[in-house]
């Protein structure tokens, strides 16, 4: 069986099913081949301002939002003991004339409600088996499915996370480097408001964020309010606590966010994830694009993560609507889409290592520069407001399903 669409996505993660959605609302037929990976461990993601507005550009975001959780401010708090520590920066989303800088939802929920809507949407096909046996030609891709059904299309999308087999098949050698970390993460109930704060600790093994979720109604020992927990250590002290009893765990969250939101408990499993990076020199091979973890990852340091990869999106879907109309895997398309993403991908990429190296090095010099950086953007603020909206929204660089006016009730 020979099942034939304009474009084949290969992953049916976040950034696949957003990006097969939003190329069949520009008119194209997808179909979308991977598994649904909806396990819950502890991972959520930070969706800013341009994503919201590539939701709401594609009328998701009503379905999206009541899954989530606004994130009005955020607290930066030095915790590294350095001799140059400052008092906590905090940042507040209503300084760029924003009522929120993005929202909070978990990952698993975010994937189950797009999956949802992709099954909805007229010309979307999604296949949740594997996809491999890939071919390119001057017409066209195929694969094959671990089912047994061919694929054909004109373009392959390779949203398949950081082990990407469309990476490997297109012969896209990506530049990769790990990190002597690991990230433990998990949701937890806790008996004080966050007041819809992102909170991030930075210690000497890297940041320790928690980030608000919706509130759970009806909590019988108070702890009503939930947040979400990524907290960067060693591999050494990631194994250890993976190993604690929740109460345990527990203990030691409480004192590293030094009592925060009081008393705490843990909702479900934790998770536990290595540190890594990986940048590619381009996005593109011959009828195929890389889009989000296929094409570029870092530490989860100031969720530029996902919001990354769905401006790859937005941009894919642009690309292909100026120059390949009539065949989307035209090769004018996909140079469009590569130039337009290297640039942005290059820049994010090398601020997060900075960033995340300038807490491992235990150097006056690095603690200075670090304390410097930070003194500027509380006390600048023209500085402060300018990377705030770089965070959420960058100037200049946005594809235009991300440009559009943000729609707010009169």
């Amino acid at each position: 069986m020979t099942i034939r669409s304009d474009i084949l996505v290969a992953g049916a993660g976040a950034a696949g099913l957003t990006t097969a959605i939003a190329l069949a609302g520009a008119g194209f037929s997808v179909t979308v081949a991977g598994g649904l990976d909806t396990r819950r461990n502890g991972r959520t993601v930070a969706l800013f301002e341009a994503s919201l507005r590539l939701y709401r550009a594609l009328g998701l975001w009503e379905r999206l939002e009541p899954l989530s959780m606004p994130l009005r401010r955020i607290r930066l708090v030095d915790d590294t003991g350095s001799m140059f520590s400052l008092p906590p920066v905090e940042l507040e989303a209503a300084e760029i004339g924003l009522p929120a800088f993005g929202a909070n939802i978990e990952n698993a929920a975010l994937v189950e409600a797009l999956a949802v809507i992709a099954r909805e949407t007229p010309g979307v096909t999604l296949m949740e088996g594997m996809l491999g046996d890939y071919a390119t030609s001057d017409d066209g891709v195929e694969g094959r499915l671990s089912t047994g059904e061919m694929l054909t299309a004109a373009l392959l999308v390779g949203a398949d996370g950081r082990g990407s087999q469309v990476r490997t098949y297109a012969n896209v050698s990506p530049r990769e480097w790990r990190y002597k970390q690991t990230a433990i993460t998990a949701l937890l109930r806790h008996e004080k408001p966050h007041r819809a704060t992102s909170t991030e600790f930075h210690t000497r093994s890297g940041p320790c964020t928690l980030v608000p979720m919706r509130p759970e109604d009806g909590a019988a020992d108070g702890l009503r309010h939930r947040s979400s927990l990524v907290w960067l250590m060693s591999p050494e002290e990631a194994e250890r606590r993976m190993a604690l009893t929740d109460d345990d765990l527990v203990a030691e969250i409480e004192e590293q966010v030094h009592g925060l939101h009081g008393r705490m408990g843990l909702v479900g499993p934790r998770g536990a994830f290595p540190m890594s990076g990986l940048t590619c020199d381009t996005l593109v091979a011959e009828r195929i694009a890389l889009v989000a973890d296929a094409g570029h990852f870092f530490p989860p340091i100031g969720a530029q993560g996902l919001n990354l990869g769905l401006r790859d999106v937005a941009q894919l879907v642009e690309s292909i609507e100026s120059y390949g109309q009539l065949d989307a895997g035209d090769p004018k398309a996909l140079a469009h889409y590569n130039k337009r993403r290297h640039g942005d991908v290059a820049t994010r990429t090398l601020s997060v290592d900075l960033m995340n190296r300038s807490l491992l090095i235990h150097a006056l010099p690095v603690d200075f520069m670090r304390s410097a950086g930070l003194a500027a953007m509380a006390s600048i603020g023209p500085l402060r407001r300018a990377l705030m909206r770089e965070g959420v929204a960058p100037l200049g660089r946005l594809p235009g399903l991300m440009r559009e006016p943000v729609r707010r009730p009169a």
